[in-house]
């Protein structure tokens, strides 16, 4: 009867436990489902009245890039931020469970996916009788598709190392296929726009990877003294991260629409009308992430800095599906 009771007990002194953490999955699932259908619903709307024809299967292919992005992000943040724990004097042995395997696993299938798309002539297959995929080696984008496929491949594989150059050269083969393919080269200084893409790729990952890496490792350490050091060093990174993509940004989009061109394929173009969602959401980012800077530095417990910060994050992750989007619209016309 008291092995009952003590039992009962601790089924109820964990459920309020457990509740929480069920909250915050089911919470994190429906999040992912509304982001999902930001790429499937977004491209008709981002279309309409502008006289341009998106290519076959846009939403999914949009999709399958957002998450590809996302499946980047998640280790390149952990490397990021495991070098910074490493820096800090003091700080807990005690790290979250690494999401770099799910990661690689989820960006191998949206690289497949994509390579898939392209083995058909960029046309969308209704069957695996039409994926060529030996064509892939005659382009190209096949080839960079290849390559992406098998960094995944690695960075699954090397998920689990404890070696942070073994982990970090499957991510930098994705960056760059990533950059190259963004600037063929037809396009008018094809080098400069893919450098441009690799800076700003690369300082996007650390920054949206890097907040919800840092995020996790704080709840992991609880109040720990060495928690608002990281907070505050992540900070000073991101400040220059932001800086980085804003300038590389504006310079990517600068060449794409002259600049007598902007304010009106801003709004008459689809890539214009989302590259302005995407400027109206990091500007948001940005307010919280100063919020979260004078929490940081001002409030009694600086950990309240969490809160803007996890606010930060989702918008973040909004951010990336639109980039996500942004790369599968039909590019804007250089008048």
């Amino acid at each position: 009867m008291t092995l009952t009771r003590s039992t009962a007990g601790a089924a109820d002194a964990s459920g309020p436990m457990r509740r929480p953490g069920t909250v915050r999955a089911v919470a994190v699932l429906l999040l992912a489902a509304l982001g999902a259908l930001i790429p499937l619903l977004a491209p008709s709307a981002a279309l309409h009245g502008t006289g341009e024809a998106a290519a076959p299967g846009v939403g999914g292919i949009a999709l399958l890039r957002a998450v590809l992005f996302t499946a980047l992000c998640v280790p390149v943040g952990e490397l990021f931020v495991n070098r910074l724990t490493g820096a800090l004097p003091g700080a807990p042995r005690a790290a979250p469970r690494s999401w770099a395997p799910y990661a690689a696993g989820a960006g191998l299938l949206a690289a497949l996916g994509l390579a898939s798309v392209v083995s058909t002539g960029n046309l969308v297959p209704h069957s695996l009788a039409q994926i060529d995929v030996g064509g892939l080696y005659d382009s190209r984008d096949g080839k960079l598709a290849l390559v992406e496929v098998n960094a995944f491949l690695a960075a699954g594989l090397c998920a689990r190392s404890r070696r942070p150059a073994a982990r970090m050269w499957p991510l930098a083969a994705v960056i760059v296929a990533e950059a190259l393919r963004a600037h063929p080269a037809p396009e008018h200084n094809p080098l400069l726009g893919s450098g441009l893409t690799l800076v700003h790729l690369t300082c996007a990952a650390l920054w949206a990877g890097g907040l919800l890496h840092t995020l996790r490792t704080l709840r992991r350490w609880g109040p720990a003294p060495a928690g608002p050091a990281l907070l505050g060093l992540y900070a000073r990174t991101a400040a220059v991260l932001l800086a980085a993509v804003t300038a590389t940004g504006v310079w990517s989009s600068l060449r794409r629409m002259p600049p007598h061109t902007v304010l009106d394929q801003l709004t008459s173009t689809a890539y214009g009308r989302v590259l302005l969602a995407k400027v109206i959401l990091v500007a948001g980012v940005a307010l919280l992430a100063l919020w979260a800077r004078l929490r940081l530095s001002r409030a009694a417990d600086p950990l309240t800095a969490c809160s803007p910060a996890r606010a930060e994050v989702a918008v973040l992750a909004v951010v990336v599906v639109v980039s996500g989007l942004l790369t599968a619209l039909p590019l804007p016309i250089r008048w």
